[in-house]
């Protein structure tokens, strides 16, 4: 079924035909899709200038925002969607939307997120040639609250569909794809607080299941990734009595069964380099074997970065990862420059970890897309 400027979609691809349409022309032209798909859990062939040329910063300093990144025809683009603004109060958050070139590091606004408010915690990753983006938080004066929506991105028209709503709302999720089908949503945090629970999209027939639960603790602002058929994530914040929330110090790998990916088998890890974190930037790589993590901070906090016991959060500087391979923790750089705080991924390059966004140091919201060179000065 033909909906405006070319596009087809087939009968079953999506819940809703609600389709909302830019203005502007189409950000990438008439391309052919290639196909080809890089995303959190798969490494990605072309490079982000180096830190001594840098790429521009984005339009408006954004923390909590989505982030995911999708290659088409060649051209490699990263997206930054939603978040919240330097006053970090509830009417700073934001439905803006940007894409930023990895070959040249030019950014440029995308038809902004449908609704009429933004989100915080949201998650988004690309799949099928498109963005997908999932629940997230609505804060208002009164407070806030997790949402179900699913909005799914079509770069080549610039344009938004709607999709079919997760279960439970959520926010606040691990995110990543299985065989460029399948979107899981591990953990995070519904209306009625972190939840064990994982889903899992299939794009294909636009229909969710309910996986295998965590095995550990129910959390939110957990961070990891997916390669392969492999999850890993680590930390997040957990329900404490005497804060509200406090940090976890569990790490988990999950295997995707192969014959039915609703089931999940959990194996705990040991634990990675440092202290638990809260809104640690996470991102795999198919072609390096790892999952990498870096930033967070080991004080779980509001939107506003002060923690739920009244005291400011503050960034860490330790970038790590999990070799899959060896089944084994590498430190990366224990000393990363300015080291930021608050994030829903980190996006992976050939030589290069890319941050777009989050808190710096003093819960300042920040512009800049970071560039950490994959081997660091860790030990």
């Amino acid at each position: 079924m033909p909906l405006g400027d070319g596009l087809d979609l087939n009968p079953g691809e999506f819940n809703s035909r609600a389709c909302y349409f830019s203005d502007r022309s189409s950000l990438f032209g008439k391309v052919m899709r290639s196909g080809l798909l890089l995303c959190f859990g798969l490494v990605l062939a072309a490079s982000v200038p180096a830190q001594d040329s840098g790429p521009e910063p984005l339009p408006e300093p954004v923390s909590n925002n989505a982030v995911a990144g999708l290659k088409i025809h060649g051209q490699l683009e990263l997206f930054s969607l939603m978040g919240i603004g330097p006053k970090k109060t509830w009417d700073a958050v934001t439905t803006d939307a940007n894409a930023i070139n990895a070959s040249s590091g030019k950014v440029e606004p995308i038809h902004p997120v449908p609704g009429t408010t933004g989100r915080i915690a949201a998650m988004a990753v690309g799949a099928a040639g498109r963005i997908f983006l999932f629940g997230g938080y609505v804060v208002s004066q009164a407070g806030g609250t997790a949402i179900p929506d699913v909005n799914i991105y079509d770069p080549e028209h610039d344009l938004w569909l709607r999709g079919a709503d997760i279960p439970v709302a959520l926010a606040d999720s691990v995110i990543g794809v299985y065989r460029d089908r399948y979107i899981y949503l591990i953990g995070g945090r519904s209306k009625a607080g972190p939840v064990s629970d994982v889903y899992v999209y299939d794009v294909d027939k636009a229909k969710w299941s309910k996986v295998t639960n965590l095995a550990g603790a129910a959390v939110f602002g957990n961070a990891g990734a997916i390669v392969d058929d492999t999850i890993v994530y680590v930390d997040g914040a957990r329900k404490d009595a005497a804060t509200g929330f406090a940090a976890s110090d569990e790490c988990w790998k999950g295997k995707i069964d192969h014959h039915d990916p609703t089931k999940i088998a959990w194996s705990k890890l040991p634990a990675h380099p440092g202290a638990a974190r809260f809104r640690v930037a996470a991102g795999g790589s198919e072609k390096d074997e790892m999952i990498y993590f870096s930033g967070g901070s080991d004080h779980p906090y509001d939107y506003n970065g002060i923690g739920y016991d009244g005291k400011p959060a503050e960034p860490s500087p330790l970038t790590f990862g999990f070799n899959l391979k060896s089944g084994k923790w590498q430190t990366i750089n224990d000393k990363t420059p300015n080291p930021t705080m608050d994030h829903r991924g980190l996006l992976v390059t050939h030589d290069n970890l890319v941050i777009l966004g989050g808190m710096e140091a003093g819960q300042k919201v920040t512009a800049q897309i970071s560039v950490i060179p994959k081997q660091g000065g860790g030990k």
